[in-house]
């Protein structure tokens, strides 16, 4: 069985002499936890997991107790779901500082702890266009600093299109050269009638990118469900899949405009 944040995903085998049927929906949903601590505060968002069948539920689970331990300072608060029903505390995390998560839902607690990373220095964010066979793509080039004494240090890309997320990447410092790491996220086809809408970019939209240092397990967990599996559990306690990452957010913003983007040399 393979969980994934919204969906179940299994296999379906067939042989020349009998094919093995999965029943999906009878397996129950399991717990889901997406936790973020940074400089401006901690958001905790509840869901369940969706049979793959079934169509995704995303709807915010406002039953539980949430609290954040700062293991570091022995101080703690208390989450509180906002409007959306996202659990939210104002208190900004320290870099160097552990904290514990941990959500208590139907008497059972699940706690996840990690160490607060500081900013990354992002140092620059392009486009240029990449002739490919079959047509020419937006390839948006992020480079960041990374300490080369430091080895095994993790980060996580996101991108967001106009405020929503558009596609992400998780990265290792085996690709880093001279303390900065180059990643490569390819967008969008010239042609956007050849393209899916939820992968245009459009003229004038704003393409924001968000690193923030990760720890490995958190790295190992995003690889495995960029790869459709599992991943590590990365609370303890009852089932449940999700993650829990502290870290400070670098941003960066840059205006889509296709007519003035220059092609890769």
């Amino acid at each position: 069985m393979c969980i994934l944040a919204g969906a179940f995903v299994g296999l379906s085998l067939t042989s020349c002499e009998k094919e093995l049927d999965f029943k999906y929906h009878d397996i129950a949903p399991v717990q889901v936890i997406e936790g973020t601590l940074a400089q401006d505060g901690a958001t905790v968002s509840l869901t369940l997991t969706t049979p793959m069948d079934e169509p995704m539920d995303r709807r915010r689970l406002t039953d539980a107790t949430v609290t954040l331990d700062d293991l570091t300072a022995g101080t703690g608060v208390e989450l509180v779901p906002d409007e959306n029903g996202d659990y939210r505390s104002g208190a900004a995390g320290v870099p160097g500082h552990e904290y514990r998560l941990t959500v208590t839902r139907a008497g059972e607690p699940r706690s996840a702890v990690t160490r607060m990373y500081p900013a990354v220095e992002i140092t620059e964010v392009k486009f240029n266009w990449i002739k490919m066979p079959y047509d020419d793509v937006a390839a948006l080039q992020v480079s960041f600093a990374d300490d080369p004494a430091v080895d095994d240090d993790c980060y996580w890309v996101r991108v967001y299109r106009n405020g929503e997320i558009y596609t992400w990447n998780e990265v290792r410092d085996d690709m880093a050269a001279a303390g900065v790491i180059d990643v490569v996220l390819l967008t969008s086809r010239r042609d956007t009638e050849e393209e899916e809408d939820d992968e245009v970019l459009a003229d004038g939209d704003v393409v924001k990118v968000v690193v923030t240092q990760i720890d490995r397990r958190l790295h190992d967990y995003l690889e495995a469900v960029a790869n459709d599996s599992n991943g590590p559990q990365m609370f303890d306690g009852p089932l449940c899949t999700g993650y829990f990452t502290a870290g400070e957010q670098s941003a960066r913003s840059v205006v889509f405009r296709p007519d003035e983007i220059p092609y890769y040399k």
